[in-house]
């Protein structure tokens, strides 16, 4: 039997994840990326004479790709350094307002307590058993297996179960919810963030988004090389079970005939046959055509309010001062709320921003380096990139707007390079279709889970993987998906391995 060409389309974390696990099921693999080396959205830019990771910055849910190395024969320990987090992240809301949240669910408390009071402290510890039994509610039923909508998530949980998906509160917004346990505007609006993971406001997003907590309790680790290093490191487990990579190639077209996938035509003209696509790019490309009139099926076309946040970020050698800096620290503005209206409805740039900082060079426990410091500093922005490019006057009010409110809050920085800015419409130009949006379709109200679309599509041979596909964005989550899609695939090759047609008077084939 002839091996089976399998042609995956995007190098970004859920193509790896379907490539190296169908490459090593033994489908003969090719890897099509339209940028220079792997990693989609976990990639690293030159900034001076160092590399600054300028996509995702925190990990976690390593569990996912543990079982990912395990399936094709290797140990994630042995590819890859990861340093456990005891301090998952600093926050400030002015020069003498922070709290630091840990690993340790009790230190944190603690530290809650002394931050706003010991009711509030009890509040965080019932939060944070609550976000542990959404989690452990969707983890088996959602999270590791393909999509499903509400009558099969509820079908799947079982009788027992029903009550458990009632107690998790899908249909109340996050920051509804949140009033069920915190009084403090501050801890509100710091758990409240959760929803910026999915690209969400907290006023709309749904309740079970609070499992982000449980999420990074369970663990945050630091990854020696950024993660841009880990989609090395999945890529090149790939390559050694035998996929092949082809960089600088940019999907044109998903060919078609008798009504099924038959190969990629690239943008040089040549073409890749295939027997099954996986397209690891964003659903809403697929929507709008980029892939052919024939893929267009299984994609969605996403107005700009049904986007998910972008983001103006600035990636730069500095010098702190003032302010102890962790890993990971978020600034956060005076008024959420107004923040939010003014990115979803008034679609611009907040005048007070929240800011998201990752200092590069720090360990795990927040060491500062000798020298300049490799700093990604984010804000969120409406995804417009495709109807409006933000003017340099606007760059520039934004980057001043960040500046004045990591000064609010005592830090002070001195340039050691020019900042390299990546807007909206530049990252709707990395990643086409998007207009700008990092995490697809926005979290807004309890159905928008089950709107994305799964590994299978309705037109035969096209599977989809990535963070726009089910079971949503996020680093762990984007891999997942394209664990689901090779599992898809492979369930689908055996089951038309065990059919076996039965010719009978009149050549009609029947079971």
């Amino acid at each position: 039997m002839a091996q089976e060409r399998v042609v995956v389309i995007g190098a970004g974390i859920g193509g790896l994840a379907a490539a190296v696990r169908l490459a090593h099921a033994g489908f003969h693999t090719t890897v099509l990326e339209r940028a220079q080396q792997p990693g989609g959205k976990m990639r690293a830019i030159p900034v001076g004479d160092r590399a600054i990771e300028a996509g995702p910055t925190v990990f976690t849910m390593r569990w996912v790709f543990e079982e990912l190395f395990a399936e094709c024969g290797a140990e994630l320990g042995d590819r890859v350094s990861l340093a456990p987090a005891r301090l998952l992240a600093r926050h400030a809301w002015s020069r003498d307002e922070r709290l630091d949240l840990f690993a340790d669910i009790e230190a944190s408390a603690d530290a809650v307590a002394a931050f706003a009071g010991r009711r509030e402290a009890d509040g965080y510890r019932r939060f944070c058993a609550r976000s542990a039994e959404v989690y452990r509610t969707l983890e088996g039923p959602f999270i590791r297996e393909g999509r499903t909508g509400p009558a099969g998530l509820a079908q799947r949980v079982g009788l027992s179960g029903l009550g458990d998906l009632w107690r998790i509160q899908p249909f109340t917004t996050l920051q509804s919810a949140l009033g069920s346990y915190f009084r403090d505007p501050r801890l509100l609006q710091l758990f409240g963030r959760y929803a910026t993971y999915c690209g969400a406001s907290p006023y709309t997003a749904p309740a079970t988004l609070m499992l982000v907590a449980h999420v990074e309790q369970a663990g945050i680790w630091t990854v020696s090389g950024g993660l841009s290093g880990l989609a090395r490191a999945v890529a090149d487990l790939a390559a050694e079970r035998g996929a092949a990579f082809r960089y600088a190639a940019e999907a044109e077209r998903i060919l078609t005939a008798g009504g099924r996938v038959v190969g990629v035509r690239l943008a040089d003209g040549t073409t890749v046959p295939a027997d099954r696509v996986v397209c690891n790019a964003d659903c809403a490309a697929l929507g709008a055509g980029l892939f052919g009139p024939d893929a267009a099926v299984a994609g969605e076309r996403l107005a700009p309010g049904e986007r998910s946040l972008s983001a103006v970020t600035f990636c730069a050698e500095a010098v702190p001062s003032g302010f102890p800096l962790a890993h990971h620290t978020v600034f956060f503005s005076r008024d959420y709320r107004a923040e939010f209206d003014t990115i979803l409805r008034d679609r611009r740039l907040p005048d007070d921003p929240t800011v998201y900082v990752c200092a590069q060079d720090r360990d795990a426990a927040g060491t500062a380096p000798q020298g300049p410091e490799r700093l990604l500093m984010l804000v969120n922005a409406p995804a417009d990139g495709r109807e409006r490019t933000l003017t340099p006057s606007e760059t520039q009010r934004c980057e001043t707007t960040l500046i004045r409110r990591l000064e609010a809050c005592g830090l002070t920085l001195t340039f050691a390079s020019s900042a390299v800015t990546t807007t909206p419409r530049d990252f709707d130009a990395l990643f086409p279709g998007t207009g700008g949006a990092l995490y697809g379709r926005a979290a807004q109200g309890w159905a928008t889970t089950f709107k994305r679309a799964g590994a299978r599509t309705a037109l035969p041979g096209l599977y989809l993987a990535g963070g726009s596909i089910h079971p949503g964005p996020g680093v762990p989550m984007a891999a997942q998906s394209g664990r689901l899609a090779a599992a898809a695939i492979l369930e689908d090759r055996d089951s038309m391995a065990r059919s076996r047609g039965a010719a009978t008077r009149g050549g009609t084939s029947m079971r």
